[in-house]
């Protein structure tokens, strides 16, 4: 399991001293870049191909605070996958310094390419490498329905 080990700063603690909802956030999004650099999606290769990750939502558990002085470690694992790597789908867990879990999120998101600004599939390289991710139990191969699986939309004001 890709595991990545932070350190609470003074900047991720909000008003109830606590582990701030924003530091989980970018613990997440710092945990998954890190992977991703690592295996092929470093910024040189991703700007040659002009393209950029998305986020559709991240749903987040809270099941225990945490505060600052102890180590915590985020986890990512791959739980759904388009098959040409559109779509994509990441589990989050947040491990306390005794190794208990004080939190976790399930992640959506896909590739847009950064000049037409449309969704866009990834060169097969790239879903092999995604695909080598440590894989939940509930694993599975998303298609565009999945995307729209909570039913949202937007609601104009007019």
């Amino acid at each position: 399991m890709y595991l990545k080990d932070f350190e609470i700063r003074w900047s991720d603690i909000d008003a109830n001293r606590h582990l701030a909802n924003s530091a989980y956030v970018n613990f997440m999004s710092h945990t998954r870049m890190s992977y991703l650099m690592e295996n092929g999606f470093g910024q040189k290769e991703m700007a040659r191909l002009n393209l950029g990750p998305v986020v559709f939502y991240e749903y987040m558990y809270y099941f225990q605070e945490v505060f600052a002085g102890r180590p915590v470690q985020v986890s990512l694992q791959l739980k759904g996958l388009a098959k040409d790597g559109k779509f994509f789908e990441f589990v989050h867990n947040f491990y306390d310094h005794e190794g208990k879990n004080f939190a976790k999120c399930e992640m959506m998101g896909a590739w847009i390419d950064l000049k037409s600004r449309k969704l866009t599939t990834l060169p097969q390289e790239l879903v092999d490498n995604l695909s080598k991710l440590d894989k939940t139990e509930d694993y599975r191969i998303l298609t565009k329905e999945d995307t729209r699986a909570a039913g949202q939309k937007p609601r104009h004001l007019t």
